[in-house]
């Protein structure tokens, strides 16, 4: 795994708001990314089916905080390299974990449409980072990610509901409509970065086969509650107000400090 970006990664992340790295796992850390997701979410689905409505589950299998649930999974999330990684890039002092999640775009599964990340989540921080992991080769045809570069100076943390509408997020930023899409192929074992405020989408899988993803999101250590629940349990979330820091070491461990 790499454990630490060049000055040239550093230079097109905080350039573009994403940064797309082949090769970023070796092929046996691949096997186990591909294993211990593969197993975490066929149990998660026993309990019970996929989350959302109609359309939502024809865009693709989404579970979050899978390590909560799996040991094996739990070592490769809470794993400090990538959170190291992502950190340098980021330029923040310290990271904790926020949520993982897989994402497996079924066979001829619907597109993901444009959003941001963070206005979800339960803290506002333009440093927020994710990795996405890609555990088969990620194409155009099958839906991997697409990114407006730039997007991440100007984006807000007001929350736009991921809908059928894949353009609907440009009704809040006609301003983007002109920002040429990038789209990001990947082979198996490669991963892509991106701040949570980058306008990201994906596009629908055109082939039979199934697109899967893991990824690990990252909240800068410091960061405070704005109020939003997200994926906060009830113990904290009943008792946390806006502005109270998040430093819940049980839900949100600091997996890299700056030297």
């Amino acid at each position: 795994m790499l454990e630490h970006p060049s000055a040239d990664h550093i230079a097109r992340y905080r350039e573009q708001g994403f940064l797309a790295v082949e090769g970023f796992l070796d092929a046996g850390e691949l096997a186990a990314w591909r294993e211990h997701t593969t197993t975490a979410v066929a149990a998660r689905l026993a309990q019970g089916g996929p989350p959302g409505d109609d359309y939502y589950r024809r865009v693709f299998t989404q579970c979050i905080r899978l390590a909560d649930e799996h040991a094996g999974l739990a070592g490769l999330v809470l794993d400090r390299r990538p959170a190291g990684f992502a950190g340098r890039l980021a330029g923040v002092r310290g990271l904790r974990l926020w949520h993982d999640q897989a994402l497996f775009k079924g066979p001829y599964g619907h597109p993901t449409g444009w959003h941001l990340d963070c206005p979800f989540w339960s803290f506002d921080h333009a440093d927020a980072i994710t990795v996405w992991v890609a555990l088969e080769d990620a194409t155009v045809a099958n839906g991997c990610l697409w990114y407006l570069p730039g997007t991440h100076r100007d984006g807000r943390f007001e929350q736009v509901t991921i809908g059928p509408q894949i353009g609907g997020l440009f009704q809040h930023y006609p301003e983007w409509t002109g920002i040429a899409p990038v789209p990001v192929e990947l082979p198996a074992g490669g991963a892509v970065f991106h701040n949570g405020l980058t306008a990201h989408a994906a596009g629908a899988n055109l082939t039979g086969g199934e697109r899967r993803a893991m990824t690990v999101a990252w909240m800068p250590d410091g960061a405070v509650f704005n109020g939003k629940r997200n994926v906060l349990p009830d113990r904290l979330f009943d008792r946390l107000r806006p502005g109270d820091r998040l430093d819940d070491a049980q839900q949100m461990p600091l997996l890299w400090e700056a030297a």
